[in-house]
């Protein structure tokens, strides 16, 4: 009974542990997006200055006890408030180049078996990145700057005459320190995939080839706020993880605030071989002379049998089958949010949606398709995270997320009723608007009508014709794809086997997609926001549309796509959002003792069960919600924002009760009814 009395004691001392750094919204600090910490959140920042403190994010259980932790973290952290440029000189390395393969040592220590642990032989993936700039430096030094006024005809020629995939831009006229060595400051990232999709846009946007030529590469640079970096102390094995997560091909190493090179996988794969290993005669003709040249009869492949499967299926259009739940959180009533269930009283549980932060809307809308002649309707829908501390300051957390999805709404409306009436006569009125696009235009109105708050936001569009979800998302609401795969395909993936036997798996559902989320540090993501007045400060948590995370994901027919708010992803592991969407599929039949094989055989004959998934799939959203709540109450079990609460040095235990919105979206290959996709 003490113990638990303490427990709960030292949980309500840490009920406003976490809401400033989750909730700044106008902190000043510059921010790197970095390591990948969970299954749901894959980046967070790094690097801190004076950090003001303003409205915090969601719960009130979370506030700022923790400046232990500031101190503690802020030791590990780099100071980077301006990047240095790059040394003028490679460095001078004395011998030849070590890669980490020692020899074991026999220790003397009187047992002649003993070894020397530190003496052992490294694994490539162990070894150090500052190793692998040593030996790239050495073989080849060349700077990877190109200055901010260089055009794209410029950085094109840069990338090839000096062999680069990607470089930092520099700004000349400023310097980060009197030292001579100090060439220009670093203000961004362009990488050759980047110059591509410059070109590509500008391209598809009817510009000239020496209008794209003379484009400038700030233009399009990724910002220095937002680069993704690693460190000369970490590993190949884990910088190799980090650009696979994130999908980067080029990741700049940083050390006490200066760039000291640009990894690439190409360095890491080079890293593997002597300069003997690569050339010479013996090498060639055992790993190269039968490798040259296709014959002239060459032919692409059939594509495996599961892939035939959806191709026969690509040219019919698919539909979402949408089900929307809201549930505020716990303990909110009108009169504010309690900390804990004594605060709140002795009143059932909070179920009215009015009094959620959470925002969200779903939309169809038609637009001209990319031919420009044929008009096609497009499913677009959203959440939004209102940040709950704006209350303290008077302001009603509500109403900047409500009124964020609002305007998506009304813009669509407006845009659609517009392109009813010019027609194709119009084509740049008419074309569909993209989910970033969107998020800009509804913000701008919000801020028009000066409504106070922020909120996190995730936006997304369907399209039916090419089956593709397009999306954007600014914080820590996101978006998961879930598909069964076949059996031969899922056997052959990778897994974590002390995580995931093969003896648990009892179906080929598959978690085939989990958005990224953008936060600035543990609990505190990036937001859009209003204050009243500009903010100038680019290292603020406030974020625009185009600072957006935005990606597209190819859906198939028998897809489960979740978006929801942190309140899902908080509380409940993906693997159990997983499981929780297979028993509603086997409770309806979608999926049974046949697998995904009776489901195509079912689908072939034509029984598609439209009508029944979209009757069901609210049940699908209302569980997930429930589930989310039940284990935001439950103080015994480690959720997700508690295992990432002590991967981040904080206490904590239990769920995080929070407002909760979900949309649960089934695809299918007929509309409920026979008439529109929702």
């Amino acid at each position: 009974m003490a113990t638990s009395s303490m427990n709960n004691a030292f949980r309500t001392a840490l009920r406003n542990t976490n809401s400033l750094r989750r909730n700044s919204p106008l902190s000043s600090c510059v921010n790197i997006v970095g390591n990948a910490k969970n299954s749901y959140s894959t980046a967070f920042s790094v690097a801190t200055s004076s950090c003001a403190t303003v409205p915090c994010h969601h719960s009130p259980r979370a506030r700022n006890a923790h400046a232990d932790h500031h101190s503690a973290q802020d030791q590990r952290r780099e100071h980077i408030n301006g990047f240095r440029a790059f040394s003028s000189a490679a460095p001078v390395i004395d011998g030849s180049i070590a890669k980490g393969e020692d020899q074991s040592v026999v220790a003397k220590s009187g047992h002649e078996d003993a070894i020397d642990e530190t003496a052992r032989p490294q694994r490539t993936s162990q070894v150090k990145i500052s190793e692998v700039l040593k030996a790239k430096h050495t073989v080849r030094w060349v700077e990877p700057v190109i200055p901010k006024s260089s055009t794209v005809r410029q950085a094109i020629l840069t990338c090839i005459e000096r062999k680069l995939s990607g470089m930092m831009v520099v700004d000349r006229d400023e310097t980060t320190s009197d030292s001579s060595r100090e060439r220009g400051k670093v203000v961004g990232l362009i990488t050759s995939r980047d110059l591509l999709r410059m070109m590509a846009a500008s391209i598809k946007d009817g510009k000239s080839s020496e209008e794209v030529m003379n484009l400038r590469v700030e233009s399009q640079m990724t910002p220095i706020n937002q680069v993704i970096y690693g460190r000369p102390d970490e590993t190949i094995g884990m910088c190799r993880a980090i650009m696979s997560k994130l999908g980067i091909k080029c990741l700049p190493i940083l050390n006490q605030g200066r760039v000291e090179g640009i990894l690439t996988n190409r360095d890491l794969s080079d890293f593997y071989f002597d300069a003997k290993d690569r050339g010479g005669k013996k090498n060639y003709l055992a790993d190269v002379s039968e490798r040259v040249g296709l014959s002239s009869d060459t032919s692409m492949a059939e594509p495996p049998i599961f892939i035939r499967q959806h191709l026969a299926s690509s040219h019919a259009p698919l539909f979402l089958n949408v089900g929307v739940a809201e549930y505020p959180h716990p303990f909110k009533s009108a009169d504010g949010v309690g900390g804990n269930r004594r605060d709140f009283g002795p009143h059932d549980l909070s179920m009215d949606p009015e009094l959620s932060e959470d925002a969200h809307f779903v939309k169809e809308a038609e637009f001209l398709d990319e031919s420009g002649k044929d008009m096609q309707k497009l499913l677009y829908m959203g959440v939004a995270d209102g940040v709950g501390s704006w209350r303290e300051y008077g302001v009603d957390p509500r109403d900047f997320s409500h009124k964020l999805m609002a305007e998506c709404e009304t813009v669509l409306d407006e845009a659609a009723m517009q392109c009813s009436i010019l027609g194709s006569k119009d084509g740049n009125h008419c074309r569909m608007i993209s989910p970033a696009e969107l998020l800009g235009k509804s913000y701008e109105r919000v801020k028009a009508e000066n409504i106070i708050g922020s909120s996190t936001a995730c936006v997304a569009l369907f399209d039916s014709i090419r089956h593709q979800l397009h999306f954007s998302n600014i914080g820590d609401s996101g978006i998961i794809v879930l598909r069964h795969i076949d059996s031969d395909v899922s056997g052959a993936l990778r897994r974590d086997k002390s995580k995931d036997p093969q003896t648990e798996k009892k179906s080929d559902l598959r978690i085939a997609f989990v958005s990224q989320q953008q936060l600035k540090s543990f609990n505190h993501p990036y937001q859009m926001g209003w204050t009243g007045e500009e903010i100038v400060d680019k290292n603020s948590s406030f974020k625009l549309a185009n600072d957006s995370c935005t990606s597209s994901v190819h859906i198939l027919r028998g897809d489960i796509i979740i978006m929801a708010t942190d309140g899902l992803f908080d509380n409940v592991d993906i693997d159990d959002i997983a499981s929780i969407a297979l028993r509603w599929e086997e409770e309806n039949r979608f999926i049974d003792g046949g697998g995904i094989d009776a489901r195509n055989k079912r689908w072939a004959d034509g029984e598609s069960l439209s009508d029944l998934s979209g009757q069901t799939i609210p049940k699908l959203a209302e569980i997930l919600c429930q589930k989310a709540r039940e284990n935001s109450l439950d103080n015994s079990i480690d959720s997700p924002f508690a295992l990432l609460a002590k991967e981040n040095d904080i206490m904590w235990s239990g769920g995080m009760p929070d407002d909760c919105t979900v949309i649960a979206m089934h695809v299918v290959g007929e509309g409920a009814d026979g008439l529109r996709p929702l």
